[in-house]
């Protein structure tokens, strides 16, 4: 399991949180009494949940200690669940399930989403959103070089080239019960500053477990021919200044 650096998942925390409180502003409900943030990492995003529900009992469920040490300091008054996103199952029925750039971890997302959408109480809301940027010059090197240089055998098991389904999959799998699921897809033009900073952008979440299972000097020769590709794929533009539009997938359905 991929031990996650909060500082290093922050550096680009306003783009991050955009299409957090995009999502977060489609999702009804004045009064929910349990909301759980389901892969909440740092907290960062939970602390909005926070401001909108500031009634509600809050639960931030993530894999990463590191990730709720940050979180836990900033917020001790939520319940921060260190677990498996993909085994936890809350104790009784809950309002919202949140969540934000986490469910693409997971596989088995057909017997997924119905599984969270049988955790709502009635009239509980489920809200997600999940990268699909896969088909981008950002993701598809990161396969392009995995498979080119003598970490291919260590890299390969560990490939995803596109976790995350069409929208349509997700409309059938969230309607079958007969709800009605509001679906889009945004692609956000990021403006980022540095020098080559898509891979430092990915070195916070996609390339992450990859980096991680490489030692040295193999670590440091994937990074490295990584970034030349993306270097090509992501030029500056005349302010210095880089461009990288990123696709993102978000789902709000109410039982």
């Amino acid at each position: 399991m991929a031990v996650w650096d909060p500082s290093q998942y922050l550096k680009f925390a306003d783009h991050r949180l955009r299409p957090a409180l995009d999502l977060l502003a489609r999702v009804p409900g004045d009064a929910p009494g349990t909301v759980i943030d389901l892969g909440c990492g740092p907290g960062n995003v939970t602390t909005h949940l926070r401001r909108r529900w500031p009634g509600a009992r809050m639960i931030g469920v993530d894999s990463s200690r590191e990730m709720l040490a940050r979180a836990g300091a900033a917020m001790p008054d939520v319940d921060w669940i260190e677990a498996d996103i993909a085994t936890w199952e809350p104790a009784a029925p809950v309002d919202v399930i949140y969540s934000n750039a986490a469910l693409h971890w997971l596989g088995g997302h057909d017997r997924l989403f119905p599984r969270l959408l049988d955790w709502l109480a009635p009239g509980g809301v489920l809200a997600v959103q999940m990268p699909r940027n896969y088909q981008s010059p950002s993701h598809t090197n990161i396969l392009e070089t995995a498979a080119d240089g003598p970490w291919q055998a260590t890299l390969e098991p560990l490939l995803r080239p596109s976790p995350v389904a069409a929208p349509e999959v997700y409309y059938r799998l969230l309607a079958a019960g007969g709800a009605r699921p509001d679906i889009w897809e945004s692609i956000y033009v990021q403006v980022l500053e540095g020098t080559n900073p898509v891979v430092q952008f990915t070195k916070g979440s996609a390339l992450k477990p990859l980096l991680d299972a490489l030692q040295e000097p193999l670590r440091g020769g994937f990074e490295a021919a990584y970034a030349e590709r993306i270097a090509a794929a992501y030029p500056p533009e005349a302010d210095g200044r880089t461009l990288f539009p990123f696709r993102r997938l978000f789902m709000v359905v109410q039982k």
